[in-house]
């Protein structure tokens, strides 16, 4: 039997850290404060009202009447597994629109139950363009179309207006990832016909990471009732989970009660902000970022019309090392930014301006730690960053 001291093992303190890379971003102390309440039982009935509060939480946040509104108990990558393998069965034709990381795998998932799957391959870095998604429908009649609202990967934002319009025209259910862009920025998911949206809470809920928001429509919801085979996934079957958040409180799995609380006050958190005063904010704190990083002498890689206001790819400079720019700013400095990913591994940085941590304060902070960084290792930044991003504020 192995022993062990248990002196051996440290006290949790990670210090203080300023997230600003592509999740998990910074967590309010009244969120953390609510996933430290005592722990009860999941049926207990306090704890029964309090998922009913979340739901109505998420309907605000995603601007839906859809009853199937929850948060599964898993990470963002379960909600991108529970929508496909609740909406689709062996054989159904689904299409996937490819512009990153993301869109990757939700291709590898279609593939892995079973689904027929046709893809659209886009430009990395670039918004998806509704006339390949248009083309690759033509003559079929594939039971989902996907795509990715706000590709984490590189910064990238599709609109999803078109792509809706191309998908409902084909009689298919539209299915969306946004997992970056909820909180963030508008997702109206009624207004914009969406049919299964999924999400994350480490992002611009500035909630832990741990739960995957989803949303179904009427319309998906007929499509799972009316499967001919059961949901290849046990855990994920949301015929099921519905009974536990629906009136009926059937029991399914015993729910993480701490994260309920903790993504419902973050939820609150956003409805006392409002809506439309959280994407503003986000939104000019991307152009102040912008503004300062261009007038230091770097590039973004997204052009300006596709970018998203809460994840920032940034080209890294000839000569300049990703790794130890990256390690300087957590070690100098306790921000963390995130690499490229994929094809852009070791090409560009991605920076987060997320929820809790896309702050004026923190605009200043990094740019500053950047140039500082950057001048150490021997780049030669232009002057008037902070001042370029101070004449942004000062416009708006």
């Amino acid at each position: 039997m192995t022993t062990i001291d248990p002196k051996d093992f440290r006290d949790l303190n990670p210090g203080d850290r300023l997230l600003m890379g592509p999740g998990p971003s910074d967590v309010s102390a009244r969120v953390l404060q609510a996933l430290a309440a005592p722990c009860i039982g999941h049926l207990d009935p306090y704890f029964l009202a309090t998922m009913d509060e979340t739901q109505q939480l998420l309907r605000y946040l995603f601007q839906t009447a859809n009853a199937l509104t929850i948060p599964i108990s898993a990470t963002g990558s379960a909600g991108m597994e529970a929508a496909f393998v609740n909406l689709v069965e062996c054989g159904d034709e689904v299409v996937v629109a490819v512009n990153g990381v993301f869109g990757t795998r939700m291709c590898d998932i279609v593939n892995r139950i079973g689904g027929k799957l046709v893809k659209v391959d886009g430009e990395w870095g670039r918004a998806v363009d509704p006339a390949a998604v248009a083309k690759a429908v033509k003559s079929r009649k594939p039971k989902v179309v996907a795509v990715v609202h706000a590709e984490t990967s590189t910064g990238a934002c599709t609109p999803l207006e078109d792509i809706a319009k191309i998908a409902h025209e084909v009689g298919a259910l539209f299915l969306v990832d946004c997992v970056t862009s909820l909180g963030g920025m508008n997702v109206p998911i009624d207004q914009l016909k969406v049919d299964a949206a999924y999400s994350g809470t480490q992002k611009c809920l500035s909630c832990p990471p741990g739960l995957s928001p989803v949303t179904f429509s009427a319309a998906a919801v007929k499509a799972l009732e009316q499967r001919k085979s059961p949901v290849v996934s046990w855990y994920l079957d949301l015929s099921m989970v519905r009974d536990y958040w629906g009136s009926d409180r059937k029991y399914h799995h015993t729910a993480p009660v701490n994260m309920v609380y903790a993504i419902r006050e973050a939820l609150r958190i956003i409805a006392e902000e409002g809506l439309e005063a959280r994407f503003a904010r986000h939104r000019l704190n991307h152009r102040a970022l912008v503004a300062g990083l261009e007038a230091m002498g770097l590039s973004m890689l997204v052009p300006e019309k596709e970018r998203l206001p809460m994840l920032n790819a940034v080209h890294i400079p000839d000569g300049v090392n990703d790794a130890k720019v990256r390690k300087a700013l957590l070690t100098d400095f306790a921000i963390e930014i995130g690499g490229g990913l994929g094809q852009f591994a070791g090409k560009v940085w991605r920076v987060g301006l997320m929820g809790h941590s896309c702050r004026r304060k923190n605009v200043f902070l990094f740019l500053s730690a950047l140039e500082a960084v950057l001048k150490a290792e021997g780049f030669k930044t232009k002057p008037g960053a902070i001042e370029a991003a101070t004449a942004v504020y000062a416009a708006a």
